[in-house]
């Protein structure tokens, strides 16, 4: 099968095998596949953040649910959010039958441990023809739904996540710093909430468009009006949550500085490089600073059904699509925020 491949660091497209689907597994088609930046973050800066990974794993007591860590010198295929339809069933499959569409919390289990599909040299993941899924992790896209936007549960998953862990709550109000997919996700989620006001920064006007339509009360350029400048005009006395949604070196501290006394800062970005910031900013101002990472299955089911009943229209981040030949071009254009929000691969 077609598959894009990633090798020492670089991506290519090559023909792989056809994964076997295990004891209460699944092999399904891939019918369309988000590209999420943190793909495009790991080809670039993959090596330092695996050589973290493994320092992390030698310090730390041996855990069975700590997922297998790749090998960048053997092939891997990423792609986590995903929509697929079964296509054949292994042993001990009770749920799912053939002709299923599914969406799947990206994890695969097996003797061997865990498995992140699409962070794996066992499991392929979305940007090939076709994956398998575990069946306790699988969850059945609720009919009339496209998979065009099934495949954005996972992005959605990531915003619903760092809201909840964030507590804010309504009689808050919230910054989002970067408005990408999961600054967007964010959004979504603290509109669904009825969380408000809401000010959105980010330097592309695409994207400051996109967290209007999904809710966002104030959106700004930076370059031309700070965002905590426009919360204090629009509001400047209700808590405040700062979302850092950028994930590049240094937003935390501006995080930081902009943030008023005894505001939360909520870290959703996922900065794969070393960075730094002076503790006195948080001293003096009692931040509470919170970092998190990705979703738990209910917040992932809760994703997909608030996508399925209408709650949130996400329909205008799908700005691209691609077969797997196209996913190397798609990797550089998503460096053009005014051409894309989210490109989906449709094998």
């Amino acid at each position: 099968m077609r598959a894009a491949v990633m090798k020492n660091w670089s991506l290519r497209v090559d023909d792989i095998a056809v994964p076997t689907p295990g004891n209460g597994q699944v092999l399904a088609k891939v019918l369309a596949c988000g590209i999420c930046g943190s793909d495009l973050h790991l080809l670039v800066h993959g090596e330092e953040s695996r050589r973290l990974g493994e320092e992390l794993a030698s310090e730390t007591p041996p855990d069975a649910m700590r997922p297998v860590m790749f090998a960048p010198e053997h092939d891997m295929v990423m792609g986590h959010e995903y929509c697929c339809e079964v296509l054949d069933v292994g042993p001990n499959v009770n749920n799912l039958k053939v002709g299923d569409t599914i969406v799947s919390f990206p994890i695969a289990f097996d003797e061997q441990g865990v498995h992140g599909v699409g962070f794996s040299n066992k499991y392929p993941g979305g940007y090939s023809e076709m994956l398998v899924a575990n069946e306790m992790m699988a969850i059945k896209v609720p009919n009339g739904l496209s998979h065009e936007l099934a495949a954005l549960t996972e992005p959605l998953a990531v915003g619903v996540h760092a809201v909840a862990k964030s507590r804010i709550a309504q009689g808050d109000a919230a910054v989002i710093l970067g408005l990408g997919p999961v600054g967007l996700a964010c959004i979504a989620e603290l509109k669904m909430r009825g969380i408000g006001p809401i000010i959105g920064a980010d330097f592309s006007p695409k994207r400051r468009a996109l967290a209007q339509h999904l809710g966002a009360d104030e959106v700004v350029d930076p370059r031309d009006t700070p965002a905590i400048a426009a919360w204090r005009k629009i509001d400047g006395s209700k808590p405040l949550v700062i979302f850092e949604a950028v994930g590049v070196p240094g937003m935390i501290e501006q995080a930081m500085r902009m943030a008023p006394k005894d505001a939360r800062v909520l870290v959703v970005g996922a900065c794969m490089q070393e960075d730094s910031f002076h503790p006195m900013l948080g001293i003096q101002k009692e931040l509470s600073v919170q970092f998190v990472l990705g979703y738990t299955p209910l917040e992932f089911d809760s994703a997909l059904r608030a996508i399925a009943d209408g709650k949130v229209d996400l329909a205008p981040l799908i700005t691209g699509r691609v077969p797997i030949d196209g996913v190397p071009q798609a990797f550089t254009d998503l460096g053009d925020p005014e051409a894309h929000a989210k490109i989906l691969v449709t094998p």
